[in-house]
């Protein structure tokens, strides 16, 4: 879908969406007939998905009609019976469509009963924002917050309570009040009364998009260095500070060679354009049995750019890693191949095969990535099997084939199918099939 769409062939996600049953088509095209301002179009393609009784396609169905300006249908739509109400799923859906549709009380009292739920008080920060609502949504969660606070004072985890801190920090921030954000978060880490790190980020968040550099370089230089320093840096580098923002990297770096300090940094460099300054600076954690955290980010940096990838894979300070070379035998072949070396890049692969992965479907994804999607839609073809039509399609995309990539795709069915052999579909929380009944 997404990638039809990226084409422009909006009217074949659309026949997709109608004549195949295809869920996500139909999401995909009622998003851009609603941008476009198609809604009985919109609707025409939500109607059998609705008529099926799923609710998720009863509430996309109630968001098309209140973009359409029909609120009070949207509203009638999605108003929930007694057993609804019990349900947290679904009153956060239903809020979602209420608020959408201006109804934001009626929203917010449908979230209330379950507002103990730490995501309950997320969603009703979500939905609220923008809406003129923030001084009674500070009154519902002020409370879980001070929980959190009375928690921590008396030396009980209370994890309940424990984005509640930082969720008030972010409405009091969107109300214009963001100097008594600051005050209450700041008491809050002057005397550790926090019991999430993320409450900690939210904090160096706030200080740095107020420009409180002073303080939220008092915050990195103590024990939580390791949760914050990055985010004063990406705040001295956002005014304008970059080269003093690396040397404070270097320089813990230097006192605290924690990886990452050396991931951060090493990321902005590549940002700059400097690549042998970036490879040296993770060139320490390359050769560790899990290189996710330096050598890994390096590479998908330089995935459309396959001479720089070429030239850090071949640097001599890139050592295979332990337990892991064989993904530098796929780098390697990925990079050859966006350079047009296709035959190189197979070799690559056949030296080193992979035994999770069809080799034939690899070839056909080298071959394509060098632009040779002729011969790689001949091997995906003749191979035939449902992970090789769904690689087909693209290739077919690619070639200005849309509509025969359509046919080419695996059906719902199949696709379903193929999935029942490895695993089960999982049931949501209200018993519902978490995937779409198509």
């Amino acid at each position: 879908m997404t990638l039809l769409l990226e084409h422009g062939h909006l009217d074949l996600v659309v026949q997709a969406a109608q004549e195949r049953g295809e869920w996500f088509c139909a999401e995909g095209a009622v998003r851009e007939l609603c941008r476009s301002g198609e809604f009985g179009r919109a609707l025409e393609v939500m109607e059998p998905f609705v008529a099926t009784g799923w609710r998720a396609a009863l509430w996309t169905k109630a968001e098309i009609l209140s973009r359409a300006g029909r609120s009070t249908e949207a509203v009638d739509l999605a108003c929930p019976d007694e057993e609804d109400r019990a349900s947290q799923i679904v009153c956060r859906d239903v809020a979602e469509v209420l608020a959408e549709a201006g109804c934001v009380d009626e929203a917010i009292d449908l979230l209330v009963p379950h507002i103990g739920e730490p995501w309950i008080r997320t969603a009703l920060v979500e939905i609220t924002e923008g809406r003129d609502r923030d001084e009674r949504v500070l009154e519902l969660i002020a409370p879980h917050a001070e929980a959190a606070r009375r928690a921590d004072d008396e030396g009980r985890r209370d994890s309940s309570c424990s984005d509640a801190q930082e969720l008030q920090a972010r409405v009091l921030e969107r109300a214009g009040r963001a100097d008594e954000a600051i005050r209450i978060l700041g008491e809050d880490m002057a005397r550790r009364r926090f019991l999430s790190e993320n409450t900690l980020t939210a904090y160096a968040g706030l200080l740095a998009r107020h420009g409180r550099l002073a303080e939220l370089r008092e915050l990195a230089g103590g024990q939580d260095a390791h949760s914050v320093l990055d985010i004063y840096a990406r705040a001295l580098r956002e005014h304008g500070r970059a080269e003093e923002a690396e040397t404070v990297m270097r320089e813990a770096i230097a006192a605290d060679d924690w990886v990452g300090y050396r991931a951060w940094l090493s990321s902005v460099l590549l940002e700059d354009g400097r690549l042998d300054d970036a490879i040296a600076v993770a060139e320490p954690g390359f050769s560790w049995y899990d290189c996710s955290n330096l050598l890994a980010p390096l590479v998908c940096s330089l995935l459309d750019r396959p001479t720089e990838l070429l030239y850090l894979l071949d640097h001599p300070l890139t050592v295979p890693h332990h337990g892991h070379q064989e993904f530098q035998h796929w780098w390697r072949a990925f990079a050859l191949a966006g350079l047009g070396r296709a035959e190189e890049a197979i070799a690559v692969v056949e030296a080193h095969p992979d035994p999770w992965t069809d080799p034939r479907i690899i070839r056909a994804g080298l071959l394509s990535t060098a632009g040779r999607l002729a011969e790689a839609a001949a091997e995906l073809r003749d191979l035939g099997t449902i992970a090789a039509r769904e690689e087909l399609f693209e290739v077919l995309v690619q070639q200005g084939r849309a509509t025969e990539a359509i046919t080419a795709h695996p059906t719902v069915a199949e696709q379903r199918a193929a999935k029942a052999k490895t695993e089960s579909v999982p049931l949501g929380e209200d018993g519902y099939s978490a995937e779409p009944p198509f």
